[in-house]
């Protein structure tokens, strides 16, 4: 409804047109004239949040996965370029010494079904285990904001980075920084502005810094380091 007619209906209202084009489709008819009656006069913030986080899973334009990657170095950068010409719209990682694999869980802005399939085909080639959670409510509403929590990572930088909001703005951040330094956090939501702000663990040591600033720089986005936050040092160690 918005991208044809720039109308915004409540979850409620936009019921009807969602009946009307699973009748369509369970019918198979083409070409005919079919009447929704909807509404949008419940329209508020809260509910319009809802709506941003549903639309593009609803119209299957999103999927959400997991995959388990080898806790080394340089593994998220094999990652995404598996991941290949697909939008990430979200990515959430926590850096585990205990284990010897990673749980990424991200989503990825899809087209088509074959678009999505051929890069979870690709993934299997490197035998990276990924599983789809696009239908999993569970995973949707809650778990994807549990991802992480507290570990204990030997000299770990924290930094909030502006990334623009273009596709291989990750793979070029990466190209920098990985494997040169190995990345222990990683959250990032595409919020459809210019720019995305993105939290990065890093392991820098203290002799590495002046180089690792001067990589940084040279990569041209905006970042601050936020290693002393107290949140983050009540929270996330």
């Amino acid at each position: 409804m918005f991208e044809e007619k720039r109308s915004i209906l409540e979850p409620a209202g936009a019921l009807a047109l969602a009946g009307a084009e699973a009748y369509c489709r369970f019918y198979n008819l083409k070409d005919e004239n079919v009447v929704a009656i909807t509404s949008g006069a419940n329209m508020n913030f809260d509910r319009l949040r809802l709506v941003t986080e549903l639309a593009n899973i609803g119209r299957q334009q999103e999927a959400v996965l997991t995959t388990f990657i080898p806790e080394v170095p340089g593994s998220i950068k094999q990652f995404c370029n598996l991941v290949g010409p697909i939008s990430i719209t979200e990515f959430k990682y926590r850096y585990d010494s205990k284990k010897d694999r990673a749980l990424v869980l991200y989503s990825v802005g899809v087209h088509t079904k074959i678009e999505l399939q051929d890069m979870m085909d690709r993934m299997k080639l490197f035998q990276l285990e990924t599983l789809e959670f696009t239908n999993n409510d569970m995973v949707k509403d809650h778990l994807r904001h549990l991802m992480g929590g507290r570990s204990n990572v030997e000299n770990e930088l924290l930094c909030r980075f502006t990334f623009p909001e273009r596709r291989g703005s990750l793979v070029q951040f990466l190209d920098v920084i990985s494997p040169r330094w190995n990345i222990s956090l990683f959250h990032y939501r595409s919020q459809g502005e210019t720019g995305a702000n993105v939290l990065i663990g890093i392991q820098v040591s203290s002799n590495e810094l002046n180089e690792f600033r001067c990589s940084a720089n040279d990569l041209g986005y905006d970042y601050e380091i936020e290693s002393d936050n107290e949140g983050f040092q009540l929270l996330m160690r």
